[in-house]
């Protein structure tokens, strides 16, 4: 079931040191703990002895794997121990371990057949059509693969992609309801007109700040490369989809709420005058309290993106954290002896109500927006493509944030293609972090400070004390590559421009 697998060992000096095991696998995590206790339980137990009591409810199970004579599964407090990330990415989703592995074992064995140099006489796949040379190597390669008979499995099914999108939705459908709240709240107290009277003057004075302190503090600008594109033909549509929805559901579910508002009134009224006819006008009024106070939202969202612009204003960076030599040359030691690399960091998060409740949206709503992206399912983490796994969690109540990453390449080349090519997601998913490089709407600049990101990030590491790669010599790109020659075998007869786009890929 096993992607990926790292031990590692944070210390800091205002948290005693923890321990985390970090897993990418396959199907439940049930089965997986398992499965690593039949492995390494024994091994596992002596760790966890090291350890400290946990304080929550876990604690008693801590006790039940760690006394003297313990013979309870520790896979069983291992899972009870299990954090699920905030923010995921997979970059070759819907891919499972065997998959990956047939596929590099069929890309293998095609190699060896076409450019074996035993054969004698000159080779059958380089004097004959396209088609032909994929009709020979499939009758070959079915003797070996008796799996490619079998229909290429769909990544990510349909089901799986509807929820994505629902999800996405209900997130666009309750960010909408909370910032409309206070219009809904207000609306049936006062005159609609002195409403839209005060939504309006109040959102042109609020406009007008967040524009006066819109451009960075002065010695801190970064000319951001990539911008983002709120109105793509897709986002747009999902967009607008999510406010019909809204729409819809705040009249059908916030009109009671509204309803409750009116009081006695309503229902006094319905008392004396008879039931239906002060139904649907009091229905109505609510419906029209709850769209007015969805145009409240043109207040209130650009109000928190002024109250969040205020508290950067405020914020303090670091720039130059304090780095260990010495961990240094043990993490880089460590580096570089296969295709794959490995990075763990934890870093302190910002006080504060305020960032804790937007860093948590914006950690939702950027996992969310992940599982839908196009280009995101098809392994691109903006436009770069060399994350196997990587993922984001909240610990220790909420005051630290872990990040885990198995990666190509050298860990230099990969934040410098963070910085190029996605700082707009890692600002957001990272600007929440002590120290982490002046923000501004909380997507820009921060890591197009590209040094100063750099060293931050370098300080925030730890050592990996063990890292399992199940696949060693594979980058994403391989990985994608393996599995559509693998599906181009899957066909009996292919065209011959089919054959020679296949052929290509060898």
């Amino acid at each position: 079931m096993l992607h990926f697998m790292s031990f590692s060992i944070f210390t800091s000096e205002n948290y005693d040191e923890i321990f985390i095991i970090e897993a990418n696998f396959d199907g439940e995590a049930g089965p997986f703990w398992g499965q690593l206790e039949a492995v390494i339980g024994e091994r596992l137990r002596a760790m966890v002895r090291c350890c400290k009591r946990p304080l929550d409810g876990s604690g008693d199970l801590y006790d039940a794997v760690t006394h003297s004579a313990a013979s309870r599964p520790v896979a069983a407090y291992f899972e009870a121990r299990t954090q699920a990330p905030s923010v995921f990415f997979h970059g070759n989703r819907g891919l499972s371990r065997d998959c990956i592995l047939q596929d590099h074992a069929l890309f293998l064995s095609l190699r060896d057949e076409i450019d074996d140099l035993s054969r004698s006489g000159p080779n059958p796949y380089r004097q004959v059509s396209c088609a032909e040379a994929h009709r020979r190597l499939r009758l070959k390669m079915d003797l070996r693969f008796p799996w490619l008979d079998e229909p290429a499995p769909k990544r990510i099914s349909t089901m799986e992609s509807v929820m994505d999108y629902i999800r996405l939705i209900r997130f666009l459908v309750v960010t909408l309801l909370v910032l409309s709240l206070p219009g809904v709240m207000i609306a049936p107290l006062v005159p609609w007109q002195l409403y839209l009277i005060i939504v309006a003057a109040g959102a042109s004075g609020v406009v007008t700040l967040l524009y006066t302190n819109r451009k960075a503090i002065a010695g801190t600008e970064v000319v951001n490369r990539v911008g983002v594109s709120l109105f793509g033909p897709r986002r747009l549509l999902l967009l607008l989809s999510g406010i019909a929805v809204y729409v819809m559901l705040a009249v059908l579910v916030l009109s009671p709420v509204v309803f409750m508002v009116h009081g006695l009134r309503v229902v006094a009224g319905a008392m004396n005058l008879g039931y239906e006819a002060q139904l649907w006008p009091a229905f109505f009024d609510a419906a029209r309290a709850v769209l007015l106070g969805l145009l409240s939202v043109v207040l209130t969202l650009p109000l928190l993106f002024l109250l969040i612009r205020y508290n950067e204003m405020r914020d303090s960076s670091q720039d130059a954290p304090p780095v260990s030599e010495r961990a240094v040359r043990e993490i880089v030691r460590r580096e570089d002896w296969i295709a794959q690399n490995h990075m763990g960091s934890i870093v302190l998060i910002k006080p504060g109500a305020l960032i804790a409740a937007i860093i948590r949206a914006g950690h939702y709503g950027l996992g969310l927006l992940l599982r839908v992206d196009r280009r995101a399912r098809q392994g691109y983490l903006g436009s770069m493509r060399t994350v196997h796994f990587a993922h984001w969690a909240f610990l220790n109540n909420g005051s630290r944030l872990l990040f885990f990453s198995n990666f190509d390449h050298s860990w230099g080349s990969y934040l410098d293609d963070f910085i190029e090519k996605a700082h707009i997601g890692l600002t957001l998913a990272w600007g929440c972090g002590v120290g982490f490089p002046p923000t501004r709407m909380l997507i820009y600049d921060g890591a197009s400070h590209g040094r100063q990101f750099k060293n931050w990030a370098l300080a925030s590491r730890a050592i990996s004390r063990f890292w399992y790669s199940a696949y060693r010599d594979l980058t994403v790109d391989q990985i994608e590559r393996n599995h559509r020659i693998a599906n181009g075998l899957r066909k009996r007869t292919v065209s011959e421009e089919e054959a020679r786009a296949w052929l290509a890929e060898l």
